[in-house]
Formats: C-alpha cells, structure tokens, sequence
C-alpha cells in the first residue's frame, strides 16, 4: 500500500454476503466506478482501499449498504450508484422505520429508496387522498399499489380498486381487435405487473375473481360509491376534468385514494384537458387531500432514465 493509499476495515457481521456484493461484485465494481475505491470482502470484514478522500467519501456509503444487506434488503448497482451520487446516506432512516411496506403473511417487504419515496409512503398513511406527480420511474404507481396490498393484507379495508383512463397515444379501443377485455387489458398490464411483483399469482387469480382486487377503466367508476376501499387512479395525466372529478368525488366511508401521474405525458387533444392539470390548480388548501411531487432523483429504475428525462426536460426548457 504506497503512502497515498489509504484503507478502511467495514464489519459487515450479519448481512447477507450476496446482497452486499452483488451478482458478480457488481456492486463493489459500481463503487469503484462511483467512487473511485476499491472494495473486497473477505468473512465479516469489508475493506476500502483508495485516496484518503475516496475511503472518507465511499465509508458511509458501504456502511448503508451493509445496513440495507443486513435486513435483507435487495441492493443493484442502480442502488449503489444513487446513494453514491445523491447524497442519500444523508437521508437514510433507520431500519424498520414506518416508511417500509409490509405484507403479513408474505415473507416480502418494500421499502421506499429515496427520501422522496419515503414520504409518498408517509403521506398516503396519514392522509385520504393522496395525488402524486413526477416522471417516469419513481414508483409512484409501484408504490401506491404496495400500499393498497398492504391495507387488504391488514384488512384495514376490504378491496383494492385499480383505474386507468383507456386513452393513450391517441389510440382508440374501438380500432383494437378483441372483446372488451381483451381491448381494455393492455392499458391496464403496468398495475397487474405490480400485483405479480407483491403477490402469488393464485391469490390474485382469486381475488380478481371474488372482486376483492378490481382492474378496471376510469370509466367503470361512474356511478359508484366505493366504501371500505383503497382506489388507484394511474395515469392520470390523461383524465378529463370532467373524469377527475367523478373519480374523486368516488370516495366513500373508510376509503384512500391515490392519484398518480407525469405532466409530461399527456396524451390528450389539449393539454389544458388534463384532469390532473386542472386539480392542481382548484384543490390545494383542501384538508386531508395533499400533493405530493416525486422528481429525477427519485427515479429507481436504469440509471439512463433520470438521464433521460433531464435531457426531455432541458430540451423543453430551452
């Protein structure tokens, strides 16, 4: 080791080998490439070697994920990269805080990666309605429908209603082939694959078929008053004013709601249409109704992505 080469020894009693390192050390390589260190374990110990400024830089960094391994936490390289690059060990509550999502009688918990997450999560606990605004990949529906599961899980309510306006790229389900189903399912696969993520697929068969958990169009909902129920609306972006409120006003005894959406994909005519546009103007001040706005650093998915929407967002700007 030259004299410019400074090394930290982590304990990483505890945690889970694989989930620390990664496949493959992908990972302890992600760090490297982050931060410029060089990390190995051997047994319980984890070991940083680099600048001094590296090792100071990179220690709190591996200590949350040692702490994230230890609770069986799934840790990718998208992870490491955006607690490297976004300051969240700053942010990082403890573990098992009220922020985690859990599923009694499943051996599965979610929790929220980035403060903006966390308190998505927090709100949609303490308050009835709920409308969340930010771009693509920062779990707003994800995380919304860990929720409702959650609720039903608990029975703190008694069914799961999930709504998507059937409007998008200016398609029209009467040019699709198929039966009503048929037409309608497309726009609706982004919730099921969120059920498929937190739930075995005979319970969802059988809930879908008892009406315990309702896939549906915006349109289903008129006419409805929707009692002991945790009800998502997704894509909400491309709702009429006129179908925001009919959605909203939906609400009934022991009830949440869930709004969620990305002003910058509207697929409607006009975008002074949108139903989320015009909410966020008329509805703010309203007690027990609250928004929340997630942005690129809370996008989770490839770390692409958040390139990609600063990009769209420059370009818009500009």
């Amino acid at each position: 080791m030259s004299r410019q080469e400074s090394r930290q020894n982590l304990s990483a009693e505890g945690a889970d080998s694989l989930l620390l390192a990664g496949v493959n050390d992908g990972n302890f390589m992600e760090l490297q490439r982050a931060l410029g260190v060089r990390v190995s374990q051997r047994g319980d110990a984890v070991t940083l070697l680099g600048t001094p400024e590296q090792v100071e830089r990179a220690t709190p960094v591996v200590q949350t994920l040692i702490d994230m391994a230890r609770i069986g936490q799934s840790i990718e390289a998208e992870d490491v990269f955006r607690i490297a690059h976004h300051g969240e060990v700053l942010d990082r509550e403890p573990a098992g805080d009220a922020s985690r999502i859990h599923f009694p009688g499943l051996r599965k918990s979610i929790t929220p990666k980035t403060a903006g997450q966390r308190e998505y999560v927090r709100l949609m606990q303490d308050n009835d309605i709920v409308i969340g605004i930010g771009p693509a990949g920062t779990g707003k529906t994800y995380l919304a429908v860990a929720k409702a599961v959650e609720a039903l899980a608990r029975k703190r309510v008694k069914r799961i209603i999930l709504a998507r306006p059937a409007v998008e790229a200016g398609e029209s389900l009467g040019f699709l082939p198929g039966d009503l189903q048929q037409k309608v399912d497309p726009y609706l696969r982004p919730l099921y694959d969120a059920l498929e993520d937190m739930l075995p697929p005979e319970r969802i068969q059988k809930a879908l078929e008892t009406r315990v958990i309702e896939v549906a169009p915006l349109a289903y909902m008129r006419g409805r008053t929707l009692n002991d129920a945790f009800i998502i609306l997704d894509e909400a972006q491309n709702a009429t004013g006129p179908q925001m409120k009919m959605f909203l006003t939906r609400l009934g005894v022991n009830s949440k709601v869930v709004v969620t959406g990305d002003k910058t994909q509207i697929d409607l005519p006009r975008r002074e249409e949108s139903g989320l546009v015009q909410v966020e103007r008329i509805l703010p001040g309203i007690d027990g109704l609250v928004f929340h706005y997630l942005t690129e650093v809370d996008v989770v998915r490839h770390r692409l992505v958040k390139d990609i929407i600063r990009a769209y967002a420059e370009d818009q700007a500009g």
